[in-house]
């Protein structure tokens, strides 16, 4: 069965996580921070790893834009989760396709393994990322030649809906695409949760 957990920021949402994956403890996550290679996000991955680890999880890291093949291979299946950063959505495809990432991701994600996106990890999940550019800037990728993205869901996820950074740029997205695209709008607090056909909304606010 297919599992996303896809989300806005993370460390906001964090607990919600334990509500599709209760024993978390001893568990080992395959931590991907590229998007955030070309963006200044340091605390924020800083503080995702953080929240993993006091989840219970030991945090892999990769960064696949460094990494050998055999080594993205390796990471990407032994562990028991994935994990993909927020950041650039285009320098993200970019590098996952340089490597051939896209693809081990896409079979793992297939053959049951959870995947958390955070972000550009939830962009790229989409059929196509090209709508993300009101967001991110493309011209960071500029090795990217079409905008393909790996097709594991039928929508597209917009975060950061009303964040005070980015809800400007969700805002013409929604704007430019909510007749022609399957928009997912989710605010900082909420979850998107995928389990094979199934699509439903969490939300943080809610749970209490």
């Amino acid at each position: 069965m297919k599992r996303m957990f896809l989300v806005s920021m993370f460390q906001t949402v964090s607990n919600l996580l334990k509500t599709i994956e209760p024993d978390l403890k001893n568990k080992t996550v395959t931590y991907i921070p590229t998007a955030s290679k070309v963006e200044k996000l340091g605390f924020f991955v800083k503080i995702s790893k953080w929240k993993l680890k006091r989840l219970g999880l030991a945090v892999d890291e990769l960064e696949v834009s460094e990494a050998s093949y055999e080594m993205i291979v390796s990471k990407l299946e032994k562990n028991d989760i994935i994990y993909v950063t927020g950041g650039n959505t285009f320098y993200l495809l970019q590098e996952l396709r340089r490597t051939g990432a896209d693809k081990i991701l896409i079979r793992e994600i297939e053959k049951g393994k959870l995947y958390i996106g955070e972000s550009a990890g939830a962009i790229i999940a989409a059929p196509d990322i090209g709508y993300s550019a009101k967001m991110d800037r493309a011209e960071k990728a500029p090795d990217l030649r079409e905008y393909s993205g790996l097709n594991l869901i039928d929508f597209y996820v917009v975060p950061h809906y009303k964040n005070w950074e980015m809800g400007k740029a969700a805002e013409e997205i929604i704007h430019t695409y909510s007749n022609s695209l399957d928009l997912k709008i989710i605010r900082d607090t909420q979850a998107i949760l995928v389990e094979d056909k199934k699509v439903r909304i969490l939300d943080k606010q809610q749970k209490r």
